[in-house]
């Protein structure tokens, strides 16, 4: 079978290479032609695009950068008619993600048009599931509340539970993680400012200051190599350890996240943790009038109530993040948020979400 999987974002890169892996387990002929980055190839095929040339967030940016997005969705829907698949996998990533399902449904493709991991509907625009009922054959969703969401819009749609577990379940301790980056014996905390050039430049120099005070502990960066080195230039006494997120988690103390499926990532490895976001001030006014879900963070969206302190745009100042990690810090304070992650693991299910999708869309395409 010929597979075109389009993802347009680091997450999205490391949960479609999974899918990847597990159709080609099912589908020893599997082909594969993709968008996305390093890891879906390393999984085989061929990248068509990477995510780091095609991520644009906030509503500015994406006005700014608009020739370029329909330029990118004219290659994209030629390129899909040329490769001929059998199944289109959109994976997440909505705003392109959308426009190319609706436009393949409208051309009546012969692929099968399937969607692994839901846009955020239920944060705004709730009527694009009318849309997305239409457009695609089948949809998997990550999250255990999407399920009754698309329910109310008569849409049946398939959870199999969030591929950020199989990840984690197949992660080996790293006992070289401090030699090899040269660190101390000092407890750790993590910086996560995000995997976009703008989120770092909006969040990292904030987390840092915040940080000064805390010299007992080494301050340590989570960068990502799709971003140039030098938007990390302000690192002042800190560290910066590129691609290896989940290794640097694994030994922190706590952690100061971007909003994002880190914000989970760092929740199911067990460690402490505030969330903040800031975006440009208009980006910021347009979203606050449109989001209708109380939360920004998947960990507090899951659980439905505040586990994890979240600073966003005015919010997010220095004196703020250093009294919440000040908070996370002391281990009675944080061990509510332990036993809340917990709960949180529990609702997730268990790993298997890439095994569970690879499957069902085998058994759609050969039905």
């Amino acid at each position: 079978m010929k597979y075109y999987l389009i993802a347009g974002e680091a997450s999205g890169d490391l949960h479609g290479a999974n899918l990847m892996r597990a159709l080609k387990e099912r589908d020893q002929d599997a082909e594969f032609r993709f968008w996305g980055g390093d890891k879906m190839e390393s999984a085989g095929g061929e990248l068509v695009m990477h995510y780091r040339d095609i991520a644009y967030m906030g509503f500015v940016e994406v006005a700014k950068n608009l020739r370029a997005i329909l330029r990118n969705l004219r290659f994209c829907k030629s390129d899909i008619e040329a490769f001929a698949p059998d199944a289109l996998v959109l994976i997440d990533y909505p705003g392109f993600n959308m426009r190319i399902g609706a436009w393949a449904r409208k051309h009546s493709l012969r692929a099968k048009i399937c969607y692994y991991i839901s846009p955020q509907v239920w944060a705004w625009k709730e009527k694009r599931a009318i849309k997305l009922k239409h457009i695609v054959d089948q949809m998997f969703v990550i999250l255990p509340f999407e399920k009754a969401f698309y329910r109310r819009y008569s849409f049946d749609v398939t959870y199999v539970g969030h591929p950020l577990l199989d990840v984690l379940e197949n992660q080996e301790p790293d006992q070289t993680f401090r030699s090899r980056y040269n660190l101390d014996e000092r407890p750790i905390i993590a910086l996560l400012p995000g995997s976009r050039r703008q989120e770092i430049r909006n969040h990292l120099s904030m987390m840092l200051g915040a940080c000064r005070p805390f010299a007992d502990y080494q301050i340590v960066i989570g960068g990502v190599s799709t971003v140039d080195p030098k938007e990390y230039k302000r690192m002042d006494h800190s560290h910066l350890i590129i691609d290896d997120t989940r290794a640097l988690l694994s030994h922190a103390r706590a952690a100061i996240v971007a909003s994002g499926t880190a914000t989970l990532e760092t929740a199911l490895l067990g460690v402490p943790q505030v969330i903040c976001y800031k975006g440009s001030a208009l980006s910021y006014q347009i979203a606050k009038r449109l989001i209708k879900v109380p939360y920004i963070s998947l960990v507090n969206l899951i659980l439905n109530r505040e586990v994890v302190t979240e600073l966003i745009q005015y919010d997010f100042t220095k004196a703020q993040l250093q009294r919440e990690l000040e908070k996370i810090l002391e281990t009675d304070q944080a061990q509510p948020m332990m036993e809340a992650y917990q709960e949180l693991f529990e609702k997730l299910g268990g790993p298997g979400a890439s095994a569970k999708t690879a499957g069902a869309i085998l058994s759609m395409l050969s039905s």
